[in-house]
């Protein structure tokens, strides 16, 4: 069967999102809330007006494009992904959600379609977590398990609250509860994500169909010692919060090892400071990501990340663990699946079933509303690095299956 999908069309879109990007010639910078991420999201409202859509913006960021159905009083289907970034990651991670959203909604344009059921194409914030730590933000947000009362504790590198970035941004903090969907509000959601891995390339498959997400925790440790000279200061004497935080580190990759069962443990973000070459560190902070496909593995993981950091307690040092984020095992729903599965055979896309190592906006709506999840293959496995990349003809493909089981589930109409 033909496919509907625009390659060409797909590929402005990806690049038009990409223009807008703090660090170019050394990969995707764009945090949420920045200068970049506002150009972005014009953009992104330019094309989903383009495509037919009715554009919102909700009380935190989040924006919706809004195909009506003839039955408005039912309940949307959402597809969609997030516009944020890692520093100096890749294109493709979250546009290209985004963008088999909008492809979607050209689609029905193009053909003449109306859908019984309304469909919105979302692009969410923060998903990455890499401004305001803990990932996942803005789907947290729409299904309610953020307090908005803690977004001025939620803090960037440069101090800057998330109350603050988002005052700055045109926002109002204390409308932020206002983001949270009734229950029952939506009738689905459905996600495009590149794999971020080897396995569809290697096996050389169009697409996965995911039927669980692995459950990951994120944590934040702070060592406090004291300052002091580096010169002046006797070995026996200091209260060095670097030496500790590095006790700490020299037994966390084992602690993976231990639990095994595909396991996995990251620190991937520290800071030391006062942060001068000739003074003793007094305060160190660093994360650790950590996942497993089991819930007692990650909450195992947990408790002995925390006996770690016990062990760096005395002589004169303090430590302490911060849960920022923490998402059980996810399964997905199966009747989506079916449907997925159902539409690539039609399409003749090939597909395979796959368990995600990674976190998505998936995890949280999938306890809000029935949720699917599919990937398209990733260049040489990688991601979160300038040279992530998805060829446009295989996202393409995955972006049929996506239109196809909409349109199936939506009951779409000729006009």
């Amino acid at each position: 069967m033909t496919g509907f999908a625009d390659a060409r069309r797909i590929e402005a879109l990806i690049e038009g999102i990409d223009r807008f990007n703090a660090t170019p010639g050394r990969g995707t910078t764009r945090l949420t809330y920045s200068p970049e991420y506002r150009a972005a999201r014009d953009f992104v409202a330019g094309q989903m007006v383009e495509a037919g859509l009715e554009v919102r913006e909700d009380a935190v960021g989040n924006i919706f494009g809004r195909l009506e159905g003839r039955r408005p009083d039912l309940a949307p289907i959402l597809v969609g992904s997030h516009l944020d970034s890692v520093p100096n990651g890749g294109r493709f991670d979250g546009p290209a959600g985004v963008v088999a959203g909008i492809e979607t909604a050209f689609l029905f344009r193009d053909l003449g379609l109306q859908p019984d059921r309304p469909i919105e194409v979302v692009a969410l914030i923060e998903e990455e977590g890499t401004r305001f730590g803990g990932g996942l933000f803005g789907s947290r947000l729409l299904t309610g398990q953020v307090d908005p009362a803690g977004l001025d504790d939620l803090r960037d590198d440069a101090g800057v609250s998330a109350a603050q970035a988002m005052t700055d941004y045109g926002l109002d903090p204390a409308r932020a509860g206002q983001a949270a969907l009734a229950p029952g509000s939506v009738h689905a959601f459905l996600e495009l994500h590149i794999e971020q891995g080897p396995v569809l390339e290697t096996e050389g498959q169009d697409i996965a169909i995911v039927d669980r997400i692995v459950g990951l925790a994120q944590l934040r440790v702070t060592v406090r010692g004291q300052a002091g000279h580096a010169g002046t200061t006797p070995m026996d004497q200091r209260r060095d919060a670097l030496t500790g935080a590095v006790g700490i580190l020299s037994l966390l990759p084992d602690l993976a090892r231990q639990v095994g069962r595909q396991s996995v443990l990251t620190v991937g973000k520290m800071e030391v400071l006062p942060g001068g070459a000739n003074v003793i560190p007094d305060l160190v902070t660093f994360t650790v990501d950590l996942r497993a496909p089991a819930e007692e593995d990650v909450l195992r993981l947990i408790e002995m990340v925390q006996g770690a950091v016990a062990h760096a307690q005395g002589n004169g040092l303090t430590a302490q663990v911060e849960r920022q984020l923490y998402a059980a095992p996810t399964p997905l729903s199966g009747q989506i699946h079916a449907a997925l599965s159902a539409q690539a055979e039609a399409l003749g896309v090939s597909h395979r079933v796959m368990v995600s190592g990674a976190g998505h906006d998936a995890m949280i709506m999938a306890g809000f509303a029935p949720t699917g999840l599919i990937f398209v293959p990733s260049r040489g496995g990688i991601s979160h690095a300038p040279e992530e990349w998805t060829d446009y003809a295989q996202l393409a493909r995955g972006i049929d299956v996506i239109f196809a089981t909409i349109r199936q589930m939506a009951g779409a109409m000729p006009r």
